[in-house]
């Protein structure tokens, strides 16, 4: 992992932070569902962090588009190959934004626990300048959705160049034929399920567009945090244990319902840090004008409720696999 080097001489305890920082941060990043167990952890113990909560739910959504892959009709999809390069591509997104993203959780953590603000150490995991701000003013004046959005803003730039543009992902996931047909590998859409059997979320078009991106993050925000319905949505993180399989949520709104995705950790390997190789981490934030468009609030112009398209969708995978298997068994 080739990182520049902060040029800043730290005193002893700011140095063992660090450290400890570091080594939590790990720890956590191991997989998908040690990194969704973390958000969670961390949201019941810093409530006002709302980014934690949605960042929860993003990643149990990836750990569901990872064990798709294994599961009953994917493979018939697509070859090992290309499976494996869709969930490499999932894995380095999501072990980036918690890189990122957890530190600065854990910073913040410190900082209520000492009583004044220890961002200034936010450089040395080499988050953005525009992150070390927002934290700041938070920390003075207390405006939760601004920190929220801002968070949203950063994962996505963060996973801009060395995921979205990386030239080996854009030619083998986004420049695809695979690609054209995301909706069905659930590349744009983002699942919000309660324990009364609904299904809530989002989609977006232009996957790789970052300021595209950035709105899905704040409209599924805008549902998860809708006043209405958090309870049902904190009522399913809280009961659900979460093990990558679709069936964490199938069994609540499909009757009779057989588990046809594996549990993660039965189909994928723990990606040590060593394996993830990164480039010289570079702040996105220079150069890069903040938008006043970011923080307007995101209008919905289709439903938020999705029992109908999932299941709609989920009969067009089956529809589609049991063709794809015949055409090989004709010839």
């Amino acid at each position: 992992m080739i990182l520049k080097p902060v040029s800043q001489t730290l005193s002893t305890n700011d140095m063992l932070l660090v450290q400890s920082i570091r080594s939590e941060t790990n720890a956590f990043n191991m997989d998908n569902i040690s990194r969704t167990d973390a958000y969670f952890r961390f949201y019941k113990q810093h409530p006002e962090i709302h980014w934690a909560f949605l960042a929860s739910m993003v990643s149990r959504n990836a750990g569901w588009n990872m064990c798709d892959l294994e599961g009953m009709y994917f493979p018939k999809l697509l070859n090992k190959e290309k499976r494996e390069t869709l969930f490499q591509t999932y894995e380095k997104a999501n072990w980036l934004i918690f890189h990122d993203a957890f530190p600065q959780l854990l910073l913040y953590h410190y900082s209520k626990k000492c009583n004044r603000a220890m961002f200034h150490l936010l450089k040395h995991f080499h988050v953005s300048s525009f992150m070390e701000r927002e934290w700041n003013y938070f920390w003075q004046h207390r405006e939760y959705r601004r920190l929220l959005i801002s968070l949203i803003v950063n994962e996505q730039h963060v996973i801009h160049i060395p995921v979205i543009c990386h030239p080996y992902i854009q030619k083998k996931v986004f420049r695809t034929s695979m690609f054209l047909f995301q909706d069905w590998f659930h590349f744009s859409s983002v699942l919000l399920p309660t324990c009364d059997g609904d299904v809530y979320g989002a989609s977006v078009n232009g996957f790789r567009n970052v300021h595209k991106r950035i709105d899905l993050g704040k409209r599924i925000a805008s549902i998860l945090f809708d006043e209405q319905l958090y309870p049902s949505f904190y009522q399913f993180a809280a009961k659900t244990v979460h093990t990558g399989s679709r069936y964490d949520y199938e069994c609540y709104f499909m009757k009779n319902k057989s588990r046809d995705t594996p549990f993660l950790r039965a189909v994928y390997p723990i990606i040590m840090p060593d394996q993830h190789r990164m480039m010289e981490r570079k702040d996105w934030s220079i150069g890069t004008k903040t938008r006043s468009s970011w923080y307007e609030t995101p209008t919905h112009h289709h439903p938020i409720l999705l029992n109908e398209w999932f299941l709609h969708k989920q009969k067009q995978i089956q529809r589609i696999s049991l063709l794809k298997q015949l055409i090989t068994d004709e010839y």
